[in-house]
């Protein structure tokens, strides 16, 4: 009864009596419990605790429940208590649940079922964790039946905004596969919608969700190919071995073998100019080539290598083993060489990484002796290896050896023959052996050696030594016949099978050397047959055979006695053999027709044993993969394919970058009825177009640096001269058509004139779109405003000008923002023009659409500070959001900059250094500031393409001598363009972005602030959003519309007050992070007094 009692008390997890004092009673950890705990009462104190009230108490039961399944234990039974806190508000409850959920959902698929909706639920949480969690555990559950909801499930993660939660999409892909075949179609369209992201947590997982399900579909891989080169750098280490295989793998069927060619070239510019002594020289290479056709290396091929260089250098065993396969596989014999060290210093890690890296080493080794030769005494055994270790790191040491180097190698195995380890020793001398047929050389020293070693105690060194000297004296038996004979005394001693059974081959093989000693071995051999092993009694019928075929006086009657002894063996392969010779050599009356080639058939010469590594055919398997670590082929392995012969068109790879006018665009079908008038007139439309593509191409190549200033003057003399010849010709083209048809679209003319631009530009020289650009930059920009101020005197008298709102043909860089000299922070009037403000922000998208960009409701004068004085030492900079349309970019947001020189010193050359942008941030720099006077400031403008994200654009602003890196940080309203929207599209855009893309608040606004005046201004202040009519103006209803400057997704601001001052927030935005972090910028404005 103590005995039981004890046993409860320990195990049954009983309740201890309550104190009384409030407190919760806590039973003791189950996980600490034993193997006869009562079921009856099993974890009854955390069921319970889960079914309280309070979250502390859930959470610590949650606590320990994750601790238990940590441990291995068993905690299937608390399934049902615990699927019930997954409605729980508490985050860090939720999570917990989330990841019991993930172990126990396929083996309560029952139970899991019943709260399928919950999980669906979950998939719409605010919280990107419960989104990526309710996912995961819906993907667990093994059911056929949910495959729809899991499809649809994984088909919205895809395109949530958090690259957490597209992850867990791409993980769960696999799962679904493996669980419907079926939906494998659908599949691909979601990892190929995937592959696009350009997230790098999300790149590794969707390569593997590829390799899982569709790894024959190449052509996936190949508008994003270089887009994974260049994220490799910065993909989780888990991610980078998953993408290295694939474009190894991918590698190998869309490049040539960069090894086959004759010789290996990159492509290198030639001299320009040819002398008449290079003709013949010429000649000779053109046929030479012609033959060889050298190798010239895909700049994707080399592009993969480049990148995947520097991972070499990773912490990760297995990204360095990543990367050395991918060298081994695709790189030039030249480069392979720069994994040696990484993998060397790999071998100081565990014995389990030792171990996999030194199988790939000798097998690299056994083809590239070279490249691991520098590393030789990395491969040395130590006294703590265990023994595959030391077994791996022979067979690379006898891979290594050389006749430079054998020396040292063979003083090594001298050393680890006297090892305590049977194994490690058998394989030393087999090692020794290797190297003596392959070094002539030393042939001779290790034949010495190995008969020093015959005298070991040990009867294992001493048997596998004869069966090594046997392959040896193959080789070249006529110089050895003492060894032979050596080796025919010691069958008295030798009782290892293999070793007695070599010995009988040798005397066999070589009787003519030793005819003395044969017969008198087959006689000792006879005597003991009985007890000798199979395979030693099969030597001996063939020993007697060929004895008896050499010298049949001497040994006729002992081959007779042998084989009447194997004639009862238990053995049938003995039987067997006795049979067969016994007809060869003794014929009976009926047979005997092959007796006479019986000489043919057992005394031919034999080819001497080719010893060769053990690792020689893993080359076959993709090095690093288990296939090859087990050498046989495993469920699941994709065979490396062999490079093509003819390369594949490389152009599938090429990507068209989008460029800043080729965004989505709000279009409406309806078409205008009536055309307006063109802004310009239909005498010099070409004029104006050719200089705007002409100026924008100069200001697209400034970054580029300047050809000499001949070559740029005379290049854009000439294409100045065909320009003017186009010009008179399209002239007189488009007043005929003109005539003919008034009411001709803007798209249509402008696509003409842009055409007939790109013409131009063409039959010009090369070298005027990169040398000159920067030269003819400044001359535009002066020319253009008297061009500008006569086209409109000519166009004023016939035809009026075109609305603001449809300009289109704009010289944009020619009103480019030059630095200007101000004094105390005021601006210059040249800085901007205020019209050209006005049409840029009045600009529409597109014809006919009540969706339009409009102007601001209000100009920020708010200032940020760049650089502060003291660290710029003497140069201030500070920033400013103009909030009018970005003259670089319309994907840009618009920046002032105002530079101040406190210093007692001319600051020179102001100009824009370094980016250190993350993801696809752009920057266009402002333009250099050649000298700022002391106390003086100017003020420039420049543009950042921010992608939507609130990541700060990090930067450097350098002068003659310093550098300063400074930070802009953008607020979200900032981020957005204002637009012009009726009611009703307002209400019918705001019905489209519901669920997880609306965000909701609340505030208390003050009385001073809760007006309709107020209200605009505190919008205003923190976000760049136009005010939408409103039918009810009683019902304190406001409404704003704007859009992202980057990706162009629609934000709807809505704000519903009333009297008493309590208002309602609602955000509907695509970007979520947008729409949740204006909220909170809306609530703090509304709530500020001023």
């Amino acid at each position: 009864m103590a005995h039981n009692s004890t046993e409860h008390r320990s195990y049954a997890n009983e309740r201890p009596p309550s104190t009384g004092s409030g407190e919760a009673d806590i039973a003791t950890d189950p996980a600490s419990g034993g193997i006869f705990a009562a079921d009856y009462k099993k974890h009854e104190d955390l069921k319970q605790m889960l079914d309280s009230n309070k979250d502390n108490l859930k959470l610590e039961a949650m606590k320990r429940i994750i601790g238990m399944v940590a441990k291995g234990k068993d905690a299937s039974d608390l399934f049902a208590p615990i699927v019930k806190n997954v409605v729980s508000k508490n985050i860090e409850i939720k999570k917990l649940v989330y990841v019991y959920l993930v172990r126990y959902a396929e083996e309560q698929q029952d139970l899991a079922l019943l709260s399928i909706s919950t999980f669906q639920k979950g998939l719409k949480d605010p919280n990107q964790l419960i989104r990526a969690s309710a996912l995961r555990v819906l993907s667990s559950i093994r059911v056929p039946v949910i495959v729809p909801i899991m499809m649809l499930a994984i088909k919205e993660a895809v395109n949530d905004m958090s690259p957490y939660v597209r992850k867990t999409a791409a993980h769960a892909i696999p799962k679904l596969y493996s669980l419907d075949p079926e939906q494998k179609e659908q599949l691909i369209e979601v990892i190929e919608k995937l592959l696009s992201d350009k997230t790098t947590l999300v790149a590794g997982s969707v390569v593997y969700s590829f390799e899982e399900v569709c790894p024959e579909r190449i052509d996936l891989i190949h508008k994003h190919y270089r887009k994974l080169c260049n994220l490799l750098i910065d993909v989780e280490e888990w991610g980078q071995v998953i993408i290295i295989n694939m474009l190894t793998r991918y590698s190998r069927t869309q490049f040539l073998d960069p090894n086959k060619g004759d010789f290996i070239t990159e492509e290198t510019p030639e001299n320009f100019y040819g002398s008449d002594d290079d003709s013949d020289k010429e000649s000779k290479q053109a046929s030479n080539l012609a033959e060889k056709k050298p190798y010239i290396m895909d700049h994707d091929h080399r592009l993969l290598l480049r990148n995947c260089k520097p991972l070499l250098q990773s912490r990760n065993a297995s990204v360095v083993m990543a990367v050395a396969q991918l060298y081994h596989h695709i790189a030039p014999k030249s480069e392979v060489g720069i994994v040696a060290k990484p993998l060397v210093r790999l071998l100081r890690s565990h014995r389990e990484v030792q171990s996999i890296v030194l199988s790939n080493i000798a097998t690299m080794s056994a083809k590239r002796r070279g490249m691991f030769e520098p590393f030789l005494k990395s491969f040395f055994v130590r006294s703590n290896d265990p023994t595959h270790i030391r077994l791996l790191k022979l067979e690379i040491l006898t891979n290594l050896a050389s006749e430079t180097s054998i020396s040292t190698i063979l003083r090594e195995f001298q050393t680890y023959v006297t090892s305590s380890d049977k194994n490690f020793v058998a394989a030393t001398i087999q090692a020794i052996g290797r190297c003596a047929s392959n070094i002539s050389e030393v042939t001779d020293t290790c034949l010495n050696g190995l008969m020093a070693l015959l005298s070991n105690r040990d009867e294992s060194v001493v048997g596998e030594s004869v069966v090594v000297m046997k392959k040896l004296l193959q080789m070249n038996p006529t110089e050895h016949k003492e060894i032979i004979r050596h080796l025919a005394r010691l069958t008295d001693t030798i009782t290892v099978p293999m070793a007695r059974a070599s010995i009988l081959w040798l005397i066999g093989e070589y009787s003519d050397r030793v005819p003395k000693i044969a017969p008198d071995v087959l006689r000792k051999m006879a005597k003991t047959f009985i007890t000798e092993e199979d395979i030693v009694k099969l030597q001996i019928l063939n020993l007697g055979a060929k004895l008896y075929l050499t010298n049949s006086k001497q040994t006729k009657l002992l081959c007779q006695y042998v084989l009447n002894l194997a004639k009862y063996d238990q053995n049938y392969d003995i039987r067997d053999r006795a049979r067969f010779q016994r007809q060869l050599l003794f014929p009976n009356e009926k047979g005997g027709a092959l007796s006479k080639h019986a000489k043919k058939m057992f005394l031919s010469s034999k080819p001497a044993p080719v010893l060769e590594s053990v690792f020689k055919d893993r080359d076959q398997f993709q090095l690093g993969s288990l296939s090859h670590m087990i050498n046989a082929k495993t469920t699941g392995y994709n065979e490396l394919p062999e490079f093509p012969d003819v390369a594949p068109d490389p152009s599938v790879r090429n990507v068209e970058m989008p460029t800043p006018w080729d965004e989505p665009k709000f279009t409406s079908k309806k078409k205008k009825k009536s055309q307006p008038e063109k802004f310009y007139s239909s005498s010099e439309p070409e004029e104006s177009s050719s200089e705007s593509d002409s100026d924008s191409s100069s200001s697209s190549s400034s970054s580029s640096d300047d050809e000499s200033g001949s070559e740029s003057s005379s290049s854009s003399s000439e294409s100045e001269e065909e320009t003017e010849k186009k010009k008179k010709a399209t002239r007189k083209k488009e007043k005929s058509v003109s005539e003919n048809s008034e009411s001709e679209s803007e798209d249509e003319s402008s696509s003409s004139s842009s055409s007939s631009d790109s013409d131009s530009s063409s039959d010009g020289s090369d070298e005027d779109s990169d040398s000159d650009s920067e030269e003819e930059k400044p001359k535009k920009a002066v020319k253009s405003p008297k061009k500008d101020s006569k086209k409109t005197q000519k166009a004023s008298p016939s035809k009026p000008s075109k609305p603001k709102n449809d300009v289109q043909l704009l010289d944009l860089d020619s009103f480019g923002p030059p630095p200007s000299n101000v004094s105390n922070h005021v601006a210059d009037t040249n800085l901007l023009v205020p019209s050209l403000a006005s049409d840029l922000q009045g600009l529409s998208l597109s014809e006919g659409s009540t969706i339009s960009v409009t102007t601001a409701m209000k100009s920020p004068t708010k200032t940020y500070e760049l650089l502060n004085r003291m660290q710029g030492l003497g140069l201030s900079a500070v920033y400013r959001f103009t909030r009018g349309t970005c003259i670089f970019s319309t994907n840009m947001v618009a920046i002032e900059l105002t530079f101040t020189n406190t210093s007692d010193a001319p600051i020179k050359t102001i100009k824009m250094g370094e980016r250190k942008l993350q993801g696809n941030m752009k920057i266009h720099e402002f333009q250099e500031v050649q000298s700022l006077a002391v106390g003086q400031s100017v003020n420039t403008s420049m543009g950042v393409d921010f992608c939507d994200t609130t990541q700060p654009a990090v930067f450097e602003i350098c002068t003659e001598s310093r550098k300063f890196n400074v930070t802009i940080n953008a607020p979200v309203g900032e981020l957005l363009q204002p637009l012009s929207l009726s009611e009703n599209d307002f209400l019918a855009k705001q019905s489209k972005l519901r669920g997880m893309n609306e965000n909701t608040g609340k505030v208390e606004i003050p009385a001073d602030n809760n007006e309709t005046k107020k209200i605009y201004e505190r919008v205003a202040e923190v976000a760049n959003v136009q005010v939408c009519p409103v039918t009810d103006i009683d019902s304190r209803t406001y409404r704003f519309a704007g859009r992202t400057s980057s990706g162009t997704s629609l934000c709807l601001v809505t704000i519903k007050s009333a009297e008493s001052g309590e208002a309602n927030i609602t955000v509907n935005c695509e970007k979520m992070v947008i729409g949740n972090m204006l909220v909170k910028d809306l609530k703090n404005s509304l709530k500020k007094v001023k």
